[in-house]
């Protein structure tokens, strides 16, 4: 066990899987001489060779279709796409290809891949960088969706979805991979998918996150203990499966729900975590549902990114008032 940063986890998990499986492949932009844009392929071309690290045009597309085709080959394939709203230019392959093969050949073709992307608020970058667009991949039927808040998590999380025989997306927080630090094993584990993590416990309102939002809510959380509000903090880790028993038994206990994402407001999977309370704990709310957001407009310069994506003050301030005026 090491302190690491969730860069170190990531590259450690590519690092370990790859010595421990020959069919471990990595594909992608800039991820063999350079190292990824962000360095969580550091050192991996130098170790096994340019056939098993390969450096991949400024083509989504291709890059997700060649992962397609390396896959059905019998190779465990992860590509890193450079950000989530680069996903756009490779929609086509992922709703139609990935998503779909194990239905589309009834059960005879597995898609053992995982498709690496960085996404989030936080770090001032271009457009279609930041966009939390995850809503888009929830909603595509055969596609696990994973987005962890922690390096230990997107360790173990990573080497699941290493693992698994279908697709997963795998979402990585950019304000957290230098920013978070925390206690990872140094041995190879794995984390199973679809279950969620309890970050702080409480007794008077359920907060519900996922990915970089979730260590920010985790903050205001302590900020609400000084006010006297007692905050549990669920950080989903998984979205695709989803741990329904999970927030089932949360809001059940306190009566109270407040999700917090940082994509926009109008159809993201806020939307689908109220659905879940509102189908599953109706006769345990004492209060309506609170749903914290980006505003319903593109994602902004980096200059104004911070009056864009929800944080401490907000969640603070709306969950104060969601208990005192259910109290």
């Amino acid at each position: 066990m090491s302190d690491k940063t969730m860069i170190e986890a990531i590259r450690e998990c590519l690092r370990q899987e790859m010595e421990a499986d020959s069919r471990v492949v990595v594909i992608g932009e800039d991820v063999g001489r350079l190292g990824g844009v962000f360095r969580a392929t550091d050192g991996l071309q130098a170790q096994f060779g340019k056939n098993r690290v390969v450096d991949m045009p400024l083509a989504e597309g291709v890059i997700i279709g060649s992962g397609i085709g390396l896959a059905m080959s019998g190779l465990r394939p992860v590509i890193e796409l450079q950000f989530l709203g680069f996903g756009h230019q490779a929609f086509h392959q992922l709703g139609q290809q990935v998503a779909r093969l194990r239905f589309r050949s009834q059960g005879r073709h597995s898609l053992p891949l995982v498709i690496r992307s960085p996404y989030g608020g936080g770090v001032r970058t271009p457009e279609l960088h930041s966009d939390a667009f995850e809503a888009f991949y929830t909603h595509t039927p055969g596609l696990k969706v994973v987005a962890p808040a922690s390096a230990h998590d997107a360790k173990g999380m990573l080497a699941e979805a290493i693992a698994s025989d279908d697709p997963v997306l795998f979402l990585e927080p950019l304000k957290g991979y230098r920013l978070v630090k925390d206690d990872v094993p140094d041995e190879r584990f794995r984390t199973p998918l679809g279950k969620l993590r309890v970050m702080r416990e409480g007794t008077d309102v359920t907060l519900i996150a996922w990915s970089a939002a979730s260590v920010m809510v985790n903050q205001a959380a302590e900020i609400l203990a000084e006010r006297g509000i007692s905050a549990e903090v669920l950080d989903l880790r998984s979205l695709n499966p989803l741990d329904v028993d999970g927030i089932t038994a949360s809001v059940e206990k306190t009566g109270r729900a407040a999700v917090i994402q940082e994509a926009s407001f109008t159809g993201g999977f806020a939307s689908e975590i109220i659905a879940t309370v509102q189908e599953h704990c109706f006769y345990n709310l004492q209060a309506p549902i609170l749903r914290i957001t980006a505003p319903d407009t593109p994602y902004p310069l980096g200059a104004v990114e911070d009056l864009y994506v929800p944080d401490i003050d907000r969640v603070v301030n709306e969950v104060t008032a969601l208990v005192q005026e259910s109290a």
